[in-house]
């Protein structure tokens, strides 16, 4: 099943900010891998709680703080079952995928890393998935090894095979590729790496708010992902670990709320995931997150795979027709994440005509530096669908690229 015309119409009511008009244009936005725009259940999640709610959680016996600390817990039970995860003790709130990569980067170099270790991602990975661990290799003497990639783009799953070794002491790959839309066979890589008890991180930033996600069965060590990027607030995200690693891993961060008693020579601290959640949490943004989860659940995340992969095969269909644009990496396995090249017009200047037409794309190296060197390219367009998108935003799209193409031939 997927989701149908009369779903459509009642969907874009849903998020306000698609009634917006962009230079007296209705707007068309096309950066969801940047960041979703947020549904009404959401916002209204956010103004409740702070008119009705506010106050600290975990700390207060009032009523206010009763209340804000079921919600908050509330929240995290229901981001465990929407994963799969065994239990609500192993989500812990972040700031977002990059603070949770930084805090496993954090414990791998306090409790794990050696010199001479290994770390390996691939060539495809976001800053956010290369910068944590360079800074735990420089500290410990570790060294970074890059999977490489197929012509096609795709994970080159032979030369990850021939870079296992005793001194692997992790993997750490993206699931969805947010510049090239690549779907990387994450638990092929499980697998092959659990033969040698290597763990295995798994940047869900892409993916969690658009495939159905069990990390029981993925079997994954680590599953890290953000709010904003599936229809959720800024400022938050998650870091779901198994509870090996939980236990076994030091503290990112000290402070209030993740101890269980303190003198002025050591301390005690709470058992995960409130061990690694120091300070006020983002409250607010936790329980507006829950209000997006429960609208995606009722949506159903079936639907809408089926629904955005219709679009990502009209994408591809119509982009491939225009001899003018090149798509960058041409893997079958791909989402509704394209990155395409003018043979003559600049990313930016595509970027910036398109919005003059009430487009909105990414146009630059979406934080894939490493990876535009590795294509020798200097940035690339970038259109991201979701599934408040439609065929007829398609069409429009391809409607101003041809323009464009009349302006600079």
């Amino acid at each position: 099943m997927t989701l149908t015309a009369q779903d459509m119409t009642e969907i874009r009511r849903d998020f306000p900010i698609l009634q917006t008009t962009v230079r007296g244009k209705p707007l068309v936005y096309f950066d969801n891998a940047a960041t979703t725009q947020k549904p009404r259940a959401c916002i209204d999640a956010i103004k409740k709680y702070y008119e009705h709610e506010n106050a600290n959680v975990h700390r207060g016996v009032h009523y206010l703080s009763e209340i804000a600390t079921q919600h908050y817990e509330d929240a995290r039970q229901l981001l465990a079952r929407f994963i799969h995860a065994p239990s609500p003790n192993n989500i812990v709130f972040t700031r977002g995928t990059t603070e949770a990569i930084n805090l496993i980067a954090h414990g791998f170099a306090e409790a794990i890393l050696q010199p001479e270790d290994e770390i390996i991602i691939s060539a495809m990975e976001h800053h956010a998935n290369i910068i944590p661990w360079q800074i735990a290799c420089q500290k410990t003497g570790a060294k970074l090894r890059i999977v490489d990639l197929h012509d096609d783009t795709s994970l080159n799953i032979g030369h990850l095979t021939s870079l296992l070794s005793d001194k692997t002491k992790l993997i750490a790959l993206c699931y969805i590729s947010n510049t090239l839309g690549n779907i990387n066979p994450i638990k092929s890589v499980i697998d092959l790496a659990h033969i040698r008890a290597i763990p295995v991180l798994v940047d869900a930033a892409q993916s969690v708010g658009h495939i159905p996600t069990d990390v029981q069965q993925l079997d994954c060590d680590f599953f890290v992902f953000s709010a904003h990027k599936m229809y959720g607030p800024t400022g938050v995200g998650a870091l779901y670990a198994t509870s090996h690693w939980l236990n076994k891993l030091p503290p990112y961060q000290g402070g209030g709320d993740m101890i269980l008693r303190v003198t002025f020579d050591s301390a005690t601290y709470q058992q995960p995931p409130h061990k690694f959640e120091a300070g006020t949490p983002p409250i607010a943004e936790v329980i507006a997150w829950a209000a997006s989860i429960q609208y995606l659940q009722q949506l159903g995340i079936e639907k809408i795979q089926a629904y955005e992969q219709s679009l990502s095969d009209e994408l591809h269909h119509q982009l491939k027709l225009l001899t003018f644009i090149q798509l960058i990496g041409t893997t079958p396995t791909k989402t509704s994440i394209v990155s395409f090249t003018h043979k003559t017009a600049h990313p930016h200047d595509m970027a910036t005509i398109l919005d003059d037409h009430g487009i909105a794309i990414r146009a630059g190296h979406h934080c894939t530096m490493p990876l535009m060197n590795y294509l020798h390219v200097n940035a690339t367009a970038r259109a991201s669908l979701c599934f408040y998108n439609t065929v007829e935003e398609i069409e429009t799209l391809v409607r101003a690229l041809k323009m464009i193409e009349a302006l600079f031939s």
